[in-house]
């Protein structure tokens, strides 16, 4: 494995980078001749290709690829991630995301051949132990969110929003019932009106009163036959408990509506309120959330959607079952809405989410829960007087702050903070949502992240407000220090330049 790491230019393949220099592509480490990998010599005589594949299928030149040694090869890529922020390396701390560490015990369960190997092709009688994992998974899922039937299938919430949708619509159609239109709170999450709209119906939007909540009143007024349900999650996105959710539920059921649950925030309330008890039909669950399985960057994730006794025969088939002879077995419900997945969710992820769900028991959930509310209370009241709350009541397992005093002030925007942060060794928050939030900045800190942790962030913001006062033209520049400086975000998403070489463009 001896190998010389020298690279064109007299720069060492293997030197560490530091601060922002850039990273060489592996084209440019290439060095002709050099492989990462070598055969032992055997004795048996080579046989021309020519012999071995017909000349039609012959490339008629040379591939360009990058000529590397294993050594070069790993150095590079080990470099790459260490330029990454992840939730093994630090407070992730993006509201509403529940971005919060992944037990190491979830990843080994997954990991085990005896799930892995097994193709979700094979008859039901050859998988008979993955079928009760997904039947238990099923009803824990049922149990916490106090639901009658669930389906596995949807890969992600957004995809979990959509078939919550198509389960309302197909609920009101069996009953030859015209529905047109679904509420969604100004706060609501922004896939929120993508899926209504997906589904087929048009959005109505309710305002949010003084206290950060659903406008009971203003609900009331834009009820109507034609409303086929309110999307909306609680606590909401601002991070408040949804006091009136009982009155909202019997609003809309009054109407022949449906209340659809989003389950982003469904690990604020584990063990201590069930969304069925609050009169949800649908609930749509993050389990790459709330039970803390790796996601990001488009996957990977699981989004089941757990339904009332009503609902249970329109769910997407085949679903897992226990048959009349105590075997599991692939149903499909009588009046499906059909597949939403090729196969039968993102099973590894669902594997990962009951090993956390086992591993805590109802206690330990409960726990969770309660854990990620006092964090972000404690992180709320802790920087009050740098970053007040918008609302300023006790919040729920997030925290909507505002950076208005500072703009007001300083000229510092919420953008800026976050940008700031980043140098502090920091993920930052969300920012500028939920929209009816001035200069918002949401932190989850979630129920995973210690003390020493929030104290470390709240003196990182506080270290920001300092520079603010002293020098404010120094956190428009924010950051310096990372790998990569301030980019225009939006002018990346409009204009793309998928490229190696995108960052000179």
């Amino acid at each position: 494995m001896a190998t010389n790491v020298s690279a064109p230019g007299g720069r060492a393949a293997s030197a560490p980078l530091l601060g922002h220099e850039s990273e060489p592509t592996m084209f440019e480490l290439s060095v002709s001749g050099r492989s990462s990998y070598q055969l032992r010599t055997t004795g048996v005589p080579a046989t021309p290709l020519d012999q071995l594949v017909p000349a039609e299928h012959l490339s008629k030149g040379t591939v360009a690829l990058a000529e590397l040694s294993e050594r070069d090869l790993v150095a590079h890529f080990t470099r790459l991630s260490h330029r990454q922020y992840s939730v093994d390396l630090g407070a992730y701390p993006l509201g509403s995301c529940t971005m919060k560490y992944n037990p190491k015990f979830c990843d080994a369960i997954a990991a085990d051949p005896g799930l892995n190997t097994v193709h979700p092709g094979v008859p039901a009688e050859l998988a008979q132990g993955w079928l009760e994992l997904l039947v238990s998974l099923e009803e824990k899922l049922c149990v916490i969110t106090g639901m009658s039937a669930a389906t596995l299938q949807p890969a992600a919430g957004a995809a979990g929003e959509l078939t919550g949708l198509l389960l309302m619509r197909a609920f009101h159609q069996s009953r030859r019932d015209v529905r047109n239109r679904v509420l969604i709170p100004d706060s609501a999450h922004g896939t929120n009106p993508a899926s209504v709209t997906l589904g087929g119906y048009e959005v109505t939007t309710i305002p949010s009163n003084d206290r950060g909540l659903v406008d009971l009143e203003a609900l009331k007024c834009s009820l109507g036959p034609d409303v086929a349900g309110i999307m909306l999650t609680n606590p909401n996105t601002v991070g408040l408990f949804e006091e009136e959710i009982i009155e909202i539920a019997t609003a809309v059921h009054d109407v022949g509506g449906l209340l659809y649950y989003d389950g982003a925030n469904l690990n604020a309330i584990l063990g201590a309120v069930r969304p069925g008890d609050m009169g949800f039909d649908i609930v749509h669950m993050n389990l790459h959330k709330t039970f803390a399985t790796p996601h990001g960057g488009g996957g990977p994730g699981a989004g089941p959607v757990a339904v009332s006794a009503r609902l249970e025969e329109f769910l997407p088939g085949p679903r897992a079952v226990r048959g009349a002879n105590g075997a599991y077995e692939w149903q499909r419900p009588a009046h499906s809405i059909g597949r939403v997945h090729g196969w039968h969710g993102n099973a590894m992820v669902l594997a990962r989410a009951l090993a956390y769900i086992d591993v805590h028991g109802g206690d330990g959930l409960t726990r969770v829960a309660q854990l990620a509310v006092l964090n972000a209370n404690w992180l709320r009241k802790r920087i009050e007087k740098t970053l007040p709350a918008a609302y300023d009541r006790v919040c729920m397992h997030e925290c909507v702050l505002s950076a208005t005093k500072l703009k007001e002030a300083y000229g510092v925007r919420g953008l800026d903070v976050a940008k700031a942060l980043l140098e502090e060794g920091f993920h930052a928050p969300t920012v500028y949502f939920p929209l009816i939030v001035d200069e918002a900045l949401m932190f989850e800190p979630t129920e995973t992240e210690s003390p020493q942790t929030l104290e470390a962030l709240a003196e990182a913001l506080e270290r920001i407000e300092q520079r603010a006062i002293a020098d404010p033209d120094s956190l428009h520049r924010a950051p310096q220090t990372t790998p990569v400086s301030r980019v225009d975000e939006a002018r990346a998403a409009r204009h793309l330049v998928a490229t190696e070489d995108a960052a000179s463009r």
